[in-house]
């Protein structure tokens, strides 16, 4: 069995400089790492000079022996109401695939879309043509795209994940257990999405607290490393406490510290399912 990735998220150091974020991940022990769309990255600048800028950020990646486990690109509106603002997102996903192909990660995270005004039914529906867009989009490469069922967005729960991947062939799951924890929803709900996992984020959380201390949380990590591993993951796990305290109950807590504890619970996960794997 190929060893999981233990990758750590670079928006858990959003209040940092790209180079002091990465440095400070490397100091962590990581040898992976996920960018995503925000301080450290913009897309604007991306997409217009993907080259530069893919070879900006892999100097400064392998500068401290990082490599790149994921993109995050946060592209909200790709199922708005309006069409002018639906175009703008998927046109600038689109201009930015020679930058994720230039970069080398294995693979783009995104949003499904958001709940927009106009109800999750109407948000939903104009969802599933958008996707099939960008699954149609990256066909040439050899990225993956997942997205990643999360709260605010068309498919907050299990139920509405599954409906995407049944309608949008292609399309794979980033999964990230917080957003679950914390609207209560229980594992048995979510073992049906774990066959189309191609990335994980790892936080704790708890039922209405979208992050919280690592003593304080209810997410089993070493269940969901056994799960995954029964699943067949192969992919990365990341962790990925994040700095925007207060939305959806996310607790002020210690980044460094709750990520190292995170990452020595995921390591021991990891070892344990190795373990059983190599017993004849």
């Amino acid at each position: 069995m190929p060893e999981l990735h233990i990758a750590c998220h670079a928006w858990a150091y959003n209040n940092l400089p790209l180079e002091e974020a990465v440095g400070t991940i490397a100091r962590l022990g990581f040898r992976y790492v996920d960018l995503g769309s925000g301080p450290h990255l913009d897309v604007r600048q991306a997409a217009a000079h993907p080259q530069a800028e893919a070879e900006r950020i892999l100097t400064l990646l392998a500068a401290f022996d990082l490599q790149i486990a994921d993109l995050y690109l946060l592209l909200p509106h790709i199922n708005a109401p309006d069409p002018a603002r639906r175009e703008a997102h998927l046109s600038l996903f689109q201009r930015l695939i020679p930058f994720a192909v230039a970069l080398g990660t294995p693979g783009i995270t995104i949003t499904p879309g958001i709940l927009q005004p106009d109800g999750p039914a109407h948000s939903l529906a104009r969802s599933v043509p958008a996707l099939l867009r960008m699954v149609s989009a990256i066909e040439e490469t050899d990225l993956r795209l997942s997205f990643e069922p999360h709260m605010d967005s068309v498919a907050q729960r299990p139920e509405q994940a599954l409906l995407l991947l049944e309608a949008v062939p292609g399309l794979s799951v980033t999964l990230d257990y917080a957003h679950f924890a914390a609207q209560g929803i229980v594992r048995r709900e979510i073992l049906p999405l774990l066959e189309h996992v191609a990335h994980v984020h790892v936080r704790q959380a708890r039922r209405g607290q979208l992050q919280t201390a690592h003593d304080l949380g209810t997410v089993d990590l070493i269940q969901l490393v056994e799960d995954l591993q029964q699943a067949n993951y192969r992919g990365a796990l990341t962790v990925k406490y994040m700095t925007t305290f207060g939305w959806h109950g996310m607790q002020e807590i210690s980044i460094t510290r709750e990520t190292v504890r995170t990452r020595d619970v995921l390591r021991i996960a990891r070892a344990s399912v190795q373990n059983h794997a190599d017993v004849p």
